[in-house]
Formats: C-alpha cells, structure tokens, sequence
C-alpha cells in the first residue's frame, strides 16, 4: 500500500492481505474494523470484489491503473498510486465534503489487491492512453 492512507487504514489492509495468504478469507473482527475504519464504503466496496469487478490494467512499460465496474453498471478509473477515483463519489464525499477517506471503487482496488480478487488486464500504451483519454472526454 501507499502512505496516503492513515496508518491504521494502511494496518488493517495488511492484516486482511496476511489472513488471506494464510487462509483464503478473513475474519468477522478485521470486516467489523473494515467497517468502522471506512464507514458506509465498506459494504458495496466488498460486494465489488465478491463480483470480482477490479481490473488490474498494466501496459508493457508497466504503468498500471485499476478499472472498477461500478454498480451502475459505469467503469471507473482508479489510481492506487495517488489513492484517486474518476466516480463522482470521490470527488464530492472524499475531496469536497471529507466525509469518507474513500469512495466504495478506491476501497475495492485496495481490498481486491489484499485478497488476491484482482483481475488483470495487460494491454498496450495506445490502448492504456485511450483508456485515460476516455476517462477524460467523459468529464469534459
């Protein structure tokens, strides 16, 4: 994980990585944690990788983004990296408002990449471009 998470967030994805290496699936205790370290985000971030709605996108250079099928039934862009979401959750209750730490999609990324849930996606540097490109036309 990344240093943008508060210590305690970046400690309990660790420990949920661990329990899945060691048994395949976590404890009541760490999803109660989950729960009230990350609030309503939570529960739909765990339906999404029960989904199994994280994609891993890598490009030959190695530079990676995650795509997250929301709920809706809209992909969304996310970046581990810089702990961002495209969805507009992100962008009114994680910057705007700071009530979450992060949106559902962000907390998906990073609980699929603990759990071993990820799917993986590797594709060129044209088609990696189109796939930011597209995120953009889409705000624009």
């Amino acid at each position: 994980m990344d240093s943008t998470l508060p210590a305690v967030a970046e400690e309990l994805l660790r420990e949920i990585k661990k329990a899945f290496q060691e048994t395949s699936h976590g404890t009541d205790m760490l999803f109660f944690r989950l729960k009230f370290i990350f609030g309503p985000s939570a529960v739909p971030a765990l339906d999404l990788v029960d989904q199994r709605s994280v994609t891993r996108v890598t490009s030959p250079s190695g530079r990676t983004a995650y795509q997250v099928l929301g709920s809706s039934g809209k992909l969304y862009t996310c970046y581990s990296s810089c702990h961002f979401c495209t969805c507009p959750a992100f962008g009114f209750t994680v910057l705007q408002k700071s009530e979450s730490l992060l949106c559902k999609h962000i907390l998906a990324v990073y609980l699929s990449q603990a759990m071993g849930a990820c799917q993986e996606l590797t594709v060129s540097e044209e088609q990696l471009t189109s796939i930011l490109l597209a995120e953009e036309e889409d705000e624009g």
